[in-house]
């Protein structure tokens, strides 16, 4: 947003004020109503072409003494427009109006540049040592089945008996298929 629109309240004497005679901005907008004295109540009306494409979410504003309040002007988008604004405080007893123009704002130019060198290849980054299983959970396993194959092997031989033998078979249909399902991935 642009600087606020500065309207003064009360600085000389009861329901006095000050406007600027003109206001240009680029879509909405910010009135700063700034009360010198005693409270008071300020009336805000923008006239028809400039109600076309802009709103005020309420017309009257009590401003407390000694402070200051802001009011948003909401500008539809891309709206341009000449009007009038209409500023009253004393219920009416004094008016000004602000001569109000709304441009379309500027839309940045948002470009990219690409240059030639996007249309080539890009080189492929080297592997880390130690290959494709590098940091996977392959070698471990691979290391353990083997000592469970060794273990089931050695008790069926040590042991004879049948049971034994097929506690072997069991263990190493499981170490084949894991091996399996790890490196066919």
């Amino acid at each position: 947003m642009h600087s606020p629109l500065p309207i003064h309240v009360n600085r000389e004497e009861l329901h006095d004020l000050a406007v600027p005679e003109s206001y240009e901005t680029r879509g909405s907008f910010e009135i700063r109503l700034i009360n010198h004295g005693e409270s008071s109540h300020v009336h805000l009306h923008l006239d028809d072409p400039l109600s076309s494409v802009a709103a005020i979410e309420a017309t009257n504003h009590y401003v407390d003494g000694e402070s200051e309040r802001r009011v948003t002007v909401e500008v539809r988008n891309g709206a341009s427009i000449r009007g009038k604004l209409k500023v009253a405080v004393g219920y009416g007893a004094t008016t000004r109006y602000v001569d109000v123009d709304i441009s379309k704002p500027v839309e940045a130019a948002q470009s990219v540049e690409v240059d030639e060198s996007l249309s080539k290849p890009q080189p492929k980054e080297p592997e880390e040592p130690g290959g494709p299983f590098q940091g996977s959970p392959v070698l471990p396993v691979l290391s353990l089945a083997a000592l469970a194959l060794l273990l089931a092997v050695g008790a069926a031989l040590v042991f004879r008996q049948f049971v034994v033998a097929l506690g072997a078979s069991v263990v190493f249909l499981g170490v084949t298929f894991a091996l399996y399902a790890l490196v066919g991935d």
